[in-house]
């Protein structure tokens, strides 16, 4: 088994190769979209594409307990055959969550913009760890809310007051994009990796579906995003990229977090 803790510059079938079955609690996979950003994101058709997909899929599912969970990015397209391999291969599913990017205005001319990218939420098994009033929000109706939480309302012909922590969170996720979050005298800049993920939406994921603790996996782990949410929230992580630029530029982040992390 890998040391925990440590990003590993390795491909993502051999890192995950090296991990021990039933050990990860959560899995945050962000990998290729087969949209041709990169040589890394380049296949030579969508056949070929799934083939890559469905293998990493097959070693990962292994190393995650029984109560174990996995969030995958993808196109909404792309998504809609993994949900079914997943499905096929006994996973449960449980959400099919709209990431809303915010990210600029697009141009399309013979179709609805593409403003947003699927997470899909599947657990080993009906046991899993889910910590809703972890992840709450405010209240969209203040007013209302502040009547409420006063009298209450009659839902149900049962009195309803609101929760101190806020609203359960919905399937449509409101997170600015990096390269927009980072603008310099109103131009977006250009980033160290294309897909770079919030921060704050990875830690979403993170404390919603594991516990402080709890080892957290990513075998397409970028500029180390998934690392930095997990430690900040007291959890363990272990990830891999195979780009040497994605690998160092990981690595100097989590050095100029916790100097104490990585020798």
């Amino acid at each position: 088994m890998l040391e925990k803790n440590k990003i590993y510059l390795m491909d993502c079938f051999e890192f995950l190769s090296k991990i021990d079955d039933n050990t990860i609690d959560l899995a945050v996979i962000d990998p290729p979209y087969f949209m041709n950003k990169a040589d890394w994101d380049t296949f030579k058709d969508h056949i070929d594409f799934l083939r890559f997909t469905y293998k990493w899929i097959d070693e990962l599912i292994p190393k995650l307990k029984n109560t174990g969970s996995i969030y995958i990015f993808n196109t909404p397209f792309n998504c809609s055959f993994i949900l079914q391999y997943l499905i096929n291969k006994g996973l449960y599913f449980r959400n099919w969550i709209t990431w809303n990017k915010k990210d600029g205005i697009s141009c399309a001319k013979r179709k609805y913009n593409n403003d947003q990218e699927t997470i899909l939420f599947f657990t080993l098994s009906e046991n899993y760890v889910f910590n809703m009033d972890e992840i709450r929000i405010p209240y969209e109706s203040t007013e209302r809310i502040l009547h409420a939480s006063k009298k209450g309302i009659i839902k149900n012909g049962k009195r309803w007051f609101p929760n101190p922590k806020g609203r359960t969170v919905g399937e449509v996720w409101h997170f600015t994009s990096e390269r927009h979050k980072n603008k310099i005298n109103g131009k977006t800049p250009k980033l160290p990796h294309v897909t770079t993920k919030p921060l704050d939406m990875i830690e979403r994921i993170i404390r919603a579906s594991s516990n402080k603790g709890g080892l957290v996996l990513d075998c397409f782990i970028g500029t180390g995003t998934t690392a930095i949410a997990a430690k900040n929230l007291e959890r363990n992580f272990i990830g891999c990229d195979n780009n040497i630029e994605y690998y160092n530029v990981a690595i100097r982040r989590l050095k100029n977090n916790w100097n104490n992390i990585l020798k």
